[in-house]
Formats: structure tokens, C-alpha cells, sequence
């Protein structure tokens, strides 16, 4: 199970737009709104309320946690803390996008969290996202929040 602050730290980290705003590389598709979401539900039209970005962040949690279960069964078997990483990855990057980190997963898989956490750390992910890649890298080593 993961902890009551996996909301907090993905409303810190996703950061909220009532308006929707297109994919930086692309300068469209795919859009963003509320706290990070995107799909076919999201147009460039797209607004919602803040009630409407928190619900559909609580949804859009539930569904990385069901792909988690079925893509990596594993991950349930870890401390809350490390799951509330692997969450936040799943959600910044999309399931499919974490499981492209082949030898973290690994590590992870088998408890080796230096390994882990070094490898998040040496990738272009981290390099995108930052302090919070900082953050989610000390959670994977420590199995404690960071600062």
C-alpha cells in the first residue's frame, strides 16, 4: 500500500493547470491538464475546476497503480515509500516509459537500492525532472521520504 502522501507529492511535483497546455517537444499533442494528466479527454479547449484536477488525480493514481500490478506484479512487495516512487515514475513517465528502465527494475526487483537509485539517477529522465528525480532516487536508497 502506498502513503497518504503519494497525493501531496505528486500535487508538488505535477503542479496544476486548470487549462490545458500542449507537449513542450511537440507543441500539441499530447495535452496536459489538471496535475499532470493527459488522454483523449484533454483538447487544447480543454479547462477544468480544481475539484475536477484532484479527482481525476486520484483516478489517474489508481489506474498507474492497476498497470503496476499487472505489468510488474512485484512492486506491491516493496515498503510503502518505494512504492510511492515507483507510483510517481509510472505517473511521470507512464507505465510503458518505466518499464524501459530495464536494469532499475531489476535492482529494485531484488532489493539492490543503491544500484537502483544510482541508475534512476544517471538517466535522461532524471536529467529532465531534476530535484524531483533527486527526491524519488533518496526514497528508492533509503526507503524514507527525502528532506
Amino acid at each position: 500500500m502506498t502513503t497518504p502522501l503519494l497525493v501531496d507529492d505528486l500535487m508538488r511535483d505535477e503542479g496544476l493547470r486548470l487549462a490545458a497546455y500542449p507537449d513542450p517537444l511537440s507543441g500539441g499533442d499530447p495535452w496536459t491538464i489538471g496535475y499532470g494528466h493527459t488522454g483523449a479527454d484533454v483538447t487544447a479547449a480543454t479547462v477544468w475546476t480544481r475539484s475536477e484536477a484532484a479527482d481525476t488525480l486520484i483516478e489517474d493514481i489508481a489506474i498507474a497503480q492497476s498497470e503496476l500490478d499487472e505489468k510488474l506484479p512485484w512492486w506491491r512487495t516493496l515498503d510503502d515509500v518505494r512504492q510511492d516512487a515507483m507510483v510517481e515514475m509510472a505517473f511521470n513517465l507512464g507505465v510503458e516509459g518505466l518499464l524501459g528502465f530495464r536494469r532499475t527494475l531489476a535492482a529494485i526487483e531484488v532489493g539492490q537500492w543503491a544500484a537502483a537509485s544510482a541508475d534512476m539517477l544517471l538517466s535522461a529522465w532524471a536529467r529532465e525532472v531534476g530535484d524531483r528525480a533527486a527526491r524519488l532516487a533518496t526514497m528508492m536508497r533509503n526507503g524514507a521520504r527525502a528532506g
